[in-house]
Parts: structure tokens; sequence; C-alpha cells
């Protein structure tokens, strides 16, 4: 689904640059106290102790002694699947007995056997396949193995490369930005959110200071240091709060439990600190990060090109909200289709039940995901409108008594680079 982005940069003319920083001086009013809030809600939250929240006996990776070496499939023997732990004995199904030469580990050069479920083998093995095995050591015994997974790097590097380059090749230097900024965004999420979850931290809090810093941080090194950025942060953060308050109300009134699948008990039993529900309310937040950030950015680009050209500031928010219901209603499909597609493996399950949508819909694994779609797509709608006013007023409070109202042919081109202003 297309978007139409208006991130034209910078001012169009003297005027606009000053307008521009009066509305900045503005601004620093409203966003030093919310910087401010954000910081200290960092010091104050981080977590510094997870490994006393955290079980060690409660997962077979996190046993002491027990690694994953990655080894090479030397040879691929059929075997029938009766009497195999996860097979069904009222079918005949094929599974597999795999030769390993070891790569890694103690056992390095050495050949180990090891069994794949049905399941997996029919996703195809071949010899020269690599694949990392779960070693257990036994003492006074020789260790034992078992399949974890296949061996991933590779293709993961390379699709990784390939995303970069293509990035950073088309948006140049604003393009690596955003890769830095993704970069910022994985560092507050593995180093501040989870950690503070599984410590049992409050998970609204976390969901809003976490998502907070990461737009500070994302926003105006992406796209400048400006009106226009500081505009959609506004906006940003507003639609942030509401997807809090909705998704703490969506899993109290709806019953969320947050135990959907067979890794959410692995979780509980991992992390006794963390409630369940927590994931489910942080997970509403995050996933609204990037179409707010996508919304309110176009939006405040549409109010401040506008106001090159307009001198009314209804005018400007009318006309601005109309560019907005467009946006609006691709990025509701793009929302729930992304959502389609990460979850496409339990919503087939509608197809496998055989029962009722409306009944179906209802149970934990269904209901958690439509009522994310739609609690990110709230916080969204309610983002537009705020992001649209706040700018049309700015403008308004902003343009200097008898100052003239630009036509078209009078703005001058855009070049690149021009949003980053020197606010004095």
């Amino acid at each position: 689904m297309s978007h139409t982005h208006l991130h034209h940069s910078g001012p169009g003319s003297p005027e606009s640059a000053e307008r521009q920083r009066r509305a900045m001086r503005i601004m620093v009013v409203v966003l030093v106290p919310l910087a401010v809030w954000t910081l200290v809600g960092l010091i104050a939250m981080w977590p510094t102790d997870v490994q006393q929240h955290i079980r060690s006996d409660a997962s077979t990776y996190s046993v002491e002694g027990v690694t994953t070496p990655e080894g090479r499939v030397t040879a691929v023997n059929e075997i029938n699947c009766d009497g195999l732990e996860g097979s069904n004995p009222s079918f005949e199904s094929t599974c597999a007995d795999l030769s390993v030469e070891m790569l890694q580990g103690p056992e390095r050069g050495q050949t180990v056997n090891v069994t794949l479920t049905a399941a997996v083998y029919a996703s195809g093995v071949e010899p020269g396949q690599r694949v990392r095995l779960i070693r257990v050591p036994i003492p006074d015994a020789p260790a034992g193995y078992q399949f974890s997974d296949f061996s991933r790097q590779l293709p993961l590097t390379v699709f990784g490369l390939l995303f970069i380059g293509s990035i950073v090749a088309v948006a140049r230097l604003r393009g690596l930005i955003a890769m830095l900024g993704l970069g910022f965004a994985g560092f507050v999420m593995i180093q501040f959110m989870f950690p503070a979850l599984v410590s049992g931290s409050n998970p609204v809090m976390v969901g809003l200071i976490g998502s907070a810093a990461i737009m500070f941080v994302v926003l105006y090194a992406t796209h400048g240091f400006s009106a226009r950025t500081s505009t959609a942060l506004i906006g940003t953060l507003f639609g942030l709060v509401i997807s809090a308050a909705l998704s703490f109300a969506a899993v109290k009134w709806a019953h969320l439990t947050g135990v959907a699948a067979e890794d959410d008990f692995l979780l509980s039993n991992s992390a006794p600190d963390l409630q369940l529900t927590s994931v489910v309310i942080c997970g509403i937040i995050v996933a609204s990060l990037g179409a707010l950030n996508d919304v309110t950015i176009t939006q405040a680009s549409a109010v401040w090109e506008l106001a090159e050209t307009e001198k009314d500031a209804g005018k400007i928010f009318s006309r601005a909200m109309r560019i907005g219901r467009d946006h609006i209603a691709s990025t509701v499909y793009t929302i729930a289709f992304a959502t389609a597609g990460a979850t496409l493996g339990v919503l087939l399950l509608i197809t496998i039940y055989g029962r009722p949508l409306l009944e179906v819909v209802q149970q934990e694994q269904f209901a958690g995901e439509v009522l994310r779609t739609m609690v990110g797509s709230i916080g969204l709608v309610a983002a537009l409108p705020l992001t649209t006013a706040v700018g049309a007023a700015l403008v308004s409070l902003t343009r200097r008594e008898g100052e003239p109202e630009l036509s078209p042919d009078q703005s001058r081109p855009r070049n690149e680079g021009d949003e980053l202003l020197d606010i004095q």
C-alpha cells in the first residue's frame, strides 16, 4: 500500500523560516518537560538486577553447561515416527534420523545422530546443510544431543546487507540515519523495556517511557530539528498515550491473560515476576510506534507546506485533514495486513477448528491480535487531528501581523537538509 508523503525540507522563504523558529520556541515549552520526564523515567526504572528475576532451571537453554554448537548434515535416513515425541499415532508419517558432523564444541569432528519430527523434516533437509544442536552434558557419560534448529547466519546476513544497502542507496544520508535510529530503538527495547518487564515493572510506564525515548531520538535524528518534526513528535506522543490507555483498558476488560501459546507458559515459568498481561499491554504500545511516526510526520509536513500559500489556520486544518484522511485509510489497511501476515499461522486455525467465526475470534490467541490492531488504529486516528491542529495553531500564532501570504510560485524550491534550522 503506497503513501503520498509531503516530506519537503526547510522553509520556503525567510518569513517561513522565521515563523518556524518562533514555533520551535513555543513547542520547547511543551517538549522539554516531556524530555525530562522521559530521561528521569529511564534512569529511575532502568533494570539492574534482571538475573534475580529469572529462573535458570525453567528452560533447557538456561541450564548450566548446555550449549548449541553448529554441525553439518552428512546423511539423512527416513524413519517411521511411531513412538517419537511429537508424533501423531492416528496417521502414518515420516520422520528422519540425521548424521551430523560437529563443527564446534568438545566433539568437534565427531559424528552424532539426532532425530527430526515429521513437520520439520517436511520442510526439506539435505546433506551439507548446517544445523544447530542442543548439547546437554551428562556426568560420567557422553553428552546428549538434540536437534535445535537450522543455521540461518548466512541468509540473515545477506538479506540484512541488502536491506541496509537498498535503503542507504535510495535515501542516502537520511537512510543511513534511519538505520542508526532503528539500532537505537533496538537498544532501548532489549536493554530497557524487555528487562524491565521481566523484573515486574509497570507495563504502561515501561511502554510509554521506552517509546517516548525512541521517538525523541529517531524523529529528530531522521527528520531534523525543526518545527515540522516537533509538531509530529507532539502528535506521536499524544497517540502513544491514547494507545497506552486503551491497551490497558482492553486487556482488563477483555480479560486477556497473555497465555495463548506454549511459549507463554515457558515465559511465565522462566520469569515469575513477569505478568503475562504486561506483555500484551506493552506489545500494543510498541506496535503502534511505526504507524504513528509515519502518519504524524506526513501530517506535520502537510501543514507546514500549506502554510506557505495559505494564511487562514482553519483552511490549513481542513485541507491538511483531507490529505490525512487518505493516509489514515491506507495506514489502517497496512496495520491490519501486517498483523495478518505476522500471525498467519494462528489465523489458519480458524479454518482448522471449523467453528463459527464469532466464536473462534473470542479465543485469546485471536482476540489479542484483533484488539492490538484496533487499539493501534484508534491511537493513530486520534493522533492525526491533534497533529494537524497543533501545526495549524502554531502557524497562526507565529505569523506576524501584516506578513504577506505567498502564492505557490513564490516559494523557492526545497533543498535537501534545509530543515536543520538555527534556533536562536
